[in-house]
């Protein structure tokens, strides 16, 4: 008993020493707790000695953690270039997070990032800590910090783009967005959105490649399928958008917005049985944001038809679920006039309250519908032969996408 108890003596101090030689040589008061824990740990050995008895196994396994294990564990982490302050206080920063104490997570991790301006995971956390609270400005020069000391965060790099998408800086989103697709060009989330800021930006031709680029490595992405098509629509390249239609189609049935964008190609090209099978699609989704609109375009497909009281019927029920919507249209629509005596519209609008839907559509999706829905109205008078020459330009479009992908993969 004796001789373990000179053993541990020995170790302990020898311990003892090296720690407090090394909060001297870092000039880290931080190492302090530990030399405490030391002394505690050693003070219970010598009363183990004086009183001649064995001590509680508890006492003896604090003896050995705080005198023994906790000095080796702080010499093996640094090491390996693991410094004590920064695992410390990063542990106390998650451990105020984790109840919301956001104050002090910074104090601690504000500490190391001053004492260690290199460290990696400070500044990283400090961006987080400040996103959380609202700070975008200061997470972002987090993030940047962050970045210039791991080259690889990619992750960063994407956070950043969002943060200066919600600051309304897009074309620096943009730039951001570019120059990690050039480090990482399989990163979804970053070619979904750098698609849509260039869609907004109405840089179709830009969607499309970054779109397209995408696609070689999530080729099944509802998504990015779906997106391509609406850059396809606003580029009026309607084949191209109907194949990228049809194949988000395929991943996701139940997305009601991508049928009801096939209905509307289908009605430019004057597919009127495909367009009324999608139309018809879209209204399996209950109270959707798109019902109203689906039963108006069905009102025009069956007065083209030919199908008079269908049409009126349809009219009545669009009429019914989206009222101040409808009404107007109908009436500026001059394909209703052989049967907008028989609609019921109503006289005052101003005082008719209508059940807010949800809205689901994005921005850009809204746009692309819009469009497609002038598109309908624009090309209703042109004549078959007309429609055919439409389909010849979208795929001499296509084609020539196709030619200016093959040319940047021969650079490249």
């Amino acid at each position: 008993m004796l001789i373990e108890q000179l053993i541990f003596a020995v170790i302990a101090i020898a311990l003892f020493v090296i720690i407090f030689i090394k909060m001297l040589k870092n000039n880290d008061t931080s190492y302090i707790v530990v030399l405490i824990l030391s002394v505690i740990g050693l003070l219970i050995d010598l009363i183990e000695v004086i009183a001649s008895n064995r001590l509680p196994i508890v006492l003896k396994i604090i003896k050995y953690i705080v005198s023994i294990i906790n000095p080796i564990v702080i010499i093996v982490m640094e090491k390996r270039k693991i410094k004590f302050l920064e695992a410390r206080n990063v542990l106390k920063a998650k451990f105020f997070l984790k109840y919301g104490n956001t104050k002090s997570a910074k104090e601690a991790l504000i500490t190391i990032a001053n004492k260690y301006p290199q460290s990696y995971i400070a500044h990283k956390m400090l961006a987080e800590v400040y996103e959380l609270e609202g700070g975008m400005r200061k997470a972002i020069d987090e993030y940047v910090q962050a970045i210039d000391i791991n080259k690889k965060d990619y992750d960063s790099y994407y956070t950043i783009a969002n943060l200066l998408t919600q600051l309304d800086k897009k074309d620096e989103a943009t730039q951001m967005l570019n120059s990690l697709l050039q480090k990482k060009p399989d990163y979804y989330k970053a070619t979904e959105l750098l698609g849509e800021l260039l869609i907004e930006k109405e840089m179709y031709k830009e969607a499309v490649n970054i779109y397209t680029e995408g696609l070689k490595y999530n080729p099944t992405s509802f998504e990015l399928n779906y997106n391509l098509g609406i850059a396809f629509t606003m580029l009026n390249d309607f084949q191209s958008a109907k194949i990228y239609y049809e194949k988000a189609a395929e991943f996701n049935s139940l997305a009601y917005n991508t049928k009801y964008s096939l209905a509307e190609i289908a009605m430019i090209y004057k597919e009127l049985e495909e367009a009324e099978r999608y139309f018809l699609e879209v209204l399996e989704e209950e109270n959707s944001e798109l019902e109203a609109d689906a039963y108006f375009e069905l009102a025009k497909i069956c007065i083209i038809k030919g199908e008079k009281q269908k049409a009126i019927e349809y009219a009545n029920i669009a009429i019914e679920v989206d009222t101040k919507k409808i009404v107007p249209k109908i009436k500026n629509d001059e394909i209703f006039i052989p049967i907008i005596a028989k609609i019921n519209i109503p006289f005052n609008l101003e005082n008719l309250t209508d059940d807010e839907k949800e809205v689901k559509l994005t921005k850009n999706e809204l746009i692309a519908k819009e469009h497609l829905e002038e598109m309908v109205d624009i090309t209703r008078t042109l004549g078959y032969n007309d429609i055919d020459l439409l389909k010849r330009n979208s795929r001499k479009k296509e084609n020539d996408f196709n030619l200016i992908d093959f040319e940047k993969k021969e650079r490249e």
